[in-house]
């Protein structure tokens, strides 16, 4: 059985990361025009964005909208590159 990944800097988190950040910029937004979005201080955006806070379950879904992304095809894209069994 494979252990959970805890740390923020695991190749699944990073690749994560650079999806949002991605994401965001395609869409011209800045960090503090994502954080007006969320409702949350612009820094909180910087802090997801360089990996010093994880999102939770709930948050990766409202994050994944005001991005314009659909979480389950983001969890999809996730799954089909770190998890499908071999």
């Amino acid at each position: 059985m494979k252990k959970l990944r805890t740390s923020i800097h695991a190749e699944e988190q990073q690749f994560l990361r650079q999806l949002f950040i991605t994401q965001r910029q395609a869409l011209g937004l800045s960090q503090r025009a994502l954080a007006e979005r969320l409702g949350v201080i612009y820094s909180l955006i910087g802090k997801i964005e360089t990996g010093d806070r994880r999102l939770d379950v709930m948050e990766f879904i409202e994050y994944c909208q005001a991005l314009e992304l659909d979480p389950s095809k983001v969890l999809q894209q996730l799954h089909a590159t770190f998890f499908r069994t071999k």
